[in-house]
């Protein structure tokens, strides 16, 4: 599903733009790349919500058994959660390569990846159960568009690459990162913001005051930030929180 992505290491795989400059560093990290308060309070209240519905679905429709209560209630929740949660906490997988002089990211949602294969086994499953509602009736083979819908749909995202790229907001960049005007420390999301002129590598659109975020792996933060302090002396180094805006 979603939430579950399998492990594996992108770094040797990207196709580096500045593969000819030796690397200083270079890592992976899955992170919400996005101001994430929003997204906590939506969480909070509609969790809120889905217990309320748990409670009314449970009690209000003069169920007797407590355990079917509390599977019921549970059931409820426990949905209406994950949904929320499948909109509110996505998360991008962001590869980096560090030289002497640029910063190259690739960058991309996964969770679309596990769409196709739900889908395949969903149109495959139903398509079995509706071929036994055909032996029963045959008059049910209308029953079958569903399948046959779901199982087109997976084919075409398959081998739809604008598709692909689109609904995974895949995107790549790189930095000039000597040209940072200032650097921002953010430890408790383990994030440095380096504050510099950037231009947008799609759309061109300039913006003077950029502060780029970098997300690092808690292993590595201290690294990476002893290594900017080191390389730019007389860069000055913010500590503290700053909205993160990913692009």
């Amino acid at each position: 599903m979603w939430f579950i992505q399998p492990k594996r290491d992108y770094v040797a795989e990207m196709p580096w733009k500045y593969a000819d400059e030796p690397a200083v560093m270079a890592w992976q990290i899955r992170t919400r790349d996005y101001y994430t308060f929003p997204a906590n309070i939506i969480l909070l209240i509609m969790s809120c919500i889905s217990m309320m519905l748990g409670l009314w679905f449970a009690f209000g429709w003069g169920i007797e058994s407590t355990v079917s209560k509390m599977l019921l209630c549970g059931g409820v929740f426990s949905f209406g959660v994950l949904i929320t949660m499948s909109m509110t906490h996505q998360t991008a997988i962001i590869v980096y390569r560090l030289t002497e002089k640029h910063i190259e990211v690739f960058s991309w949602k996964p969770q679309i990846d596990s769409v196709k294969p739900v889908m395949k086994w969903t149109a495959i499953i139903s398509g079995v159960g509706v071929l036994f509602l055909v032996l029963v009736n045959p008059n049910l083979i209308i029953a079958a568009i569903g399948p046959v819908s779901i199982g087109v749909m997976a084919a075409l995202m398959g081998n739809s690459k604008g598709y692909h790229s689109m609904a995974r907001n895949q995107m790549e960049d790189n930095v000039a990162w000597r040209d940072a005007q200032n650097i921002y420390a953010y430890p408790k999301r383990s994030i440095i913001g380096l504050n510099l002129y950037w231009q947008h590598p799609e759309t061109g659109k300039e913006m003077k005051n950029f502060v780029k975020a970098i997300f690092i792996p808690k292993e590595k933060y201290g690294d990476v930030l002893s290594f900017f302090q080191k390389e730019l002396p007389h860069t000055p180094v913010i500590e503290g929180k700053f909205d993160v805006y990913h692009v």
